[in-house]
């Protein structure tokens, strides 16, 4: 799956920086760099995807067609 998500980086009080991700809620990252911060919020990112992605199928019924769209 890819796509553009929208990245806000902070800098964070401790030092180094804070991510979140606005379309996906609960997904952070933080890091001592900017790069650090936004790889952590992917990755993140990714496993809430993957995480939400496996609880829908296990509701589906067998016959059900799952499909890729493009946005």
């Amino acid at each position: 799956m890819k796509g553009e998500l929208t990245a806000i980086i902070e800098k964070a009080p401790e030092g180094g920086y804070w991510a979140i991700c606005l379309e996906v809620p609960g997904a952070n990252g933080q890091g001592e760099t900017i790069f650090e911060a936004k790889e952590n919020l992917k990755e993140a990112v990714s496993l809430i995807l993957e995480d939400r992605m496996e609880d829908i199928k296990r509701g589906l019924p067998a016959d059900a067609i799952i499909d890729a769209i493009a946005i």
